[in-house]
């Protein structure tokens, strides 16, 4: 019988014990023989970090040394334990990669190389969620990683080891730094390792980091799992014996399975909280067991035993071995009935069981050979052709909302099965299958009936798309897919079609300034260079001014291309619309056909002394550029504020609500009202609604999800019409 391995609870206990250098050594020369490169290697490490301390006041070079057994605990080739014990010396030391490269080899000193440039970026553009900027200047990080991951996949697991000890020693830093590092390994390091398939390492980043970016809710979970430790073990520990006894009664012997129980992980406890809107004492299914057989038929022989002996939540089976996901996961889930408990069964072979812990390196770690887990090499791939032709946040987007979601599958007519994130639509399903039936998606049915384009798909739904011959896309589609796919692809389009739309608008502001032809001042914009750029003027006053001001030289001097002299434009202010005009402007009105909020891309036509405000992807204000109405530069004003509707349920607790408004305040939202709405049959939930409001140039996307991370937030909409 092949045994499951769970060795990397007791590498990691082995680890955190580890304060000196000898005893680092111990440890890897435990986990891996010592060639004579590696003891090389070693050495190296400790003369070049020689003098360097961690904040906790040990060697600097035992970190090296320990990220090395973590690589080699993954089964990494010799080149990946050489690379993790010089992964620093670049950066922190005096050597260069053509040291590295001299006296190990080329491939090693690529793989610091590739160590390095993660670093570098990681540190000039990583900024913590206390800043008003988005957390997703990360894109670069994700950029950098990911796509240097490409040609050699091996720079991310070690990068991930490298994480992995850096989360383990986090309690010597700072406190800022410790929320600051362990929010990056929620957003950034943890998804990637789910998406490698290597959940040995993400589950334990995310407990780590958890405990650092909510304490508070990580110590109410770990104390309630504390307090109720020894029913829970009792609970797990006879259902298991059951488990075992049926499977022996059925013909297994007792070396063909093995049987693992546990507690399941904080933050996936924590998840499921916020995800159902449920208190701690509310969760049924904290116990889960696995179950490890040799064939794969032996899977399905076990989820009947099992049906048969306990009551099955049907809803809840899942056939992740004939629909395997992304990153090559397989494994049968179900959840059980055992007298007043409810406990999840996994089900899956010893061989599935190592790329579950270990994903993309089980083929290192089990020497698989041939290729291993094409589905991630070719998701890589897609990034490769979306970083081409997106920009950083766009690319961070898309390689975020593909790394870690929770799974449906559907089907095509054909039954050809397609893995897409709980919530997608049909329209998710269509850029799933190409990109370009995606853009020419005009109709959909599913299980043979015709339904919206953004109709949400459920699992095991049979999907058909048809298409038409002109791209149909709307921007407003983008709060309603879920896939990276779809929103980057639609994004880019729309990005596209704003720039268009502002070249549009710059020719028509200008022409209305200085009263010319388009003819004509295309001629000049080339003339002065500024036809690559001239989209700014629909978005950029202080350009538009400088514009003007190259301009004015021209009709004082020689009165060319025929300018009229009323060309000085004065900046107006119109309630909540700055103005930039050489026209008197007294006041500024909202065309209903768009409704513009604020925050909007707007644009404006001049009617005598008034403007007209529309949405600039408004179909109405399309046909008014066409038919060569007048426009003028507009913009919002900065002060205005933008109010906001926050529907939210929280635990009846005392204290529950203060907290959640002291955050909303640590975020610079002011409360305006709240009201408290009835829970109804949940009396351990309570439903209120708020409004509240921040000033016009916060980044309310990052708030608003920073609030999500913490509290069940039902609903959030903008209350700021522009005509309200």
């Amino acid at each position: 019988m092949n045994k499951s391995d769970n060795s990397l609870e007791l590498l990691i206990e082995q680890i955190c014990r580890c304060h000196d250098i000898e005893s680092a050594k111990d440890i890897l020369y435990g986990v891996t023989k010592p060639t004579g490169m590696l003891l090389k290697a070693v050495n190296f490490c400790i003369c070049l970090h020689e003098g360097q301390v961690r904040k906790s006041g040990e060697p600097y070079s035992i970190h090296p040394i320990l990220v090395a057994c973590f690589v080699a605990h993954m089964g990494g080739d010799e080149s990946m334990l050489l690379a993790a014990l010089l992964h620093d010396v670049v950066e922190d030391t005096e050597c260069s990669k053509e040291d590295v490269a001299f006296e190990f080899s080329e491939e090693v000193a690529d793989l610091v190389d590739g160590l390095t440039k993660i670093v570098a970026i990681r540190k000039d553009e990583l900024v913590s969620s206390s800043s008003n900027e988005k957390l997703t200047a990360s894109a670069l990080t994700f950029r950098k990683m990911l796509l240097s991951s490409i040609d050699d996949m091996r720079v991310l697991v070690i990068k991930l080891c490298d994480r992995l000890h850096n989360m383990l020693t986090l309690e010597a830093l700072r406190p800022d730094k410790q929320r600051r590092i362990a929010e990056e390994t929620l957003i950034v390091y943890a998804p990637i390792a789910h998406r490698l398939g290597i959940s040995a390492i993400k589950n334990v980043l995310e407990d780590l980091a958890f405990k650092y970016v909510l304490p508070d809710e990580y110590a109410k979970i770990d104390d309630f799992i504390n307090s109720s430790k020894q029913q829970l073990q009792l609970k797990i520990n006879s259902f298991s014996q059951k488990v075992t006894n049926e499977l022996l009664a059925n013909g297994f012997s007792e070396d063909s399975f093995e049987i693992q129980k546990r507690i399941k992980h904080y933050y996936s406890i924590y998840l499921k909280m916020q995800r159902k809107g449920i208190s701690l004492e509310e969760i049924l299914d904290l116990l889960a067991v696995r179950v490890i057989v040799s064939e794969d038929m032996d899977c399905y022989l076990v989820l009947g035993i099992l049906h048969m002996n306990f009551s099955p939540l049907i809803s809840r089976l899942k056939d992740y071995i004939a629909l395997p996901k992304q990153n090559g996961y397989r494994t049968l889930h179900t959840t059980l009935f055992d007298d007043k408990s409810i406990i999840e069964a996994q089900i899956r072979t010893f061989s599935m069981h190592k790329t579950a812990e270990y994903g993309v390196a089980a083929h290192w770690r089990y020497k698989h050979g041939g290729s291993f887990m094409p589905s991630v090499n070719n998701w890589l791939k897609e990034l490769k052709e979306d970083e081409s032709k997106s920009a950083p946040e766009d690319f961070y987007e898309y390689a975020k909302d593909s790394l870690y979601v929770e799974d449906i599958a559907v089907y095509s007519p054909a039954g050809r099965p397609f893995t897409l994130p709980r919530g997608a639509t049909a329209l998710d399903y269509a850029y799933e299958i190409h990109s370009e039936i995606g853009l020419h998606a005009k109709e959909a049915y599913v299980n043979k009936l015709k339904v919206p384009l953004l109709t949400e798909l459920k699992n095991g739904d049979i999907v058909q798309i048809i298409t038409g011959d002109e791209p149909k896309y709307r921007c407003s589609w983008l709060d309603n897919v879920k896939t990276g796919k779809a929103r980057a692809t639609i994004r880019a389009h729309c990005r596209q079609k704003l720039k268009d739309i502002n070249i549009a608008i710059a020719h028509k502001i200008l022409s209305a300034i200085f009263d010319i032809d388009d003819d004509k001042l295309n001629q000049w914009l080339e003339a002065e260079n500024y036809k690559k750029n001239i989209f700014k003027i629909a978005t950029d006053s202080v350009f538009l001014q400088d514009v003007v001001n190259t301009l004015k030289k021209y009709p004082r001097k020689e009165k060319i291309f025929g300018f009229s002299s009323k060309y000085e434009i004065k900046k107006q202010k119109c309630d909540n619309i700055v103005i930039y005009s050489n026209f008197k402007i007294n006041r500024a009105m909202f065309d209903y056909c768009c409704n513009p909020k604020r925050g909007d891309d707007i644009l404006g036509f001049r009617s005598n002394h008034s403007v007209i405000v529309h949405h600039k992807l408004c179909e109405r204000a399309s046909k008014l550029m066409a038919n060569g109405d007048e426009m003028i530069f507009v913009k919002w004003a900065k002060n205005a504020p933008n109010r906001y509707k926050i529907i939210l349920n929280i635990e009846n607790k005392r204290g529950s609500l203060a907290s959640f408004l002291n955050d909303l305040a640590k975020q610079n939202m002011d409360l305006v009202t709240i009201t408290l709405n009835e829970g109804g049959e949940e009396e351990s939930v309570e439903y209120f609604e708020l409004i509240a409001q921040t000033q016009q140039d916060a980044d309310v996307g990052a708030i608003r999800e920073r609030l999500k991370d913490k509290y069940k937030i039902i609903e959030w909409n903008s209350l700021a019409d522009a005509y309200s």
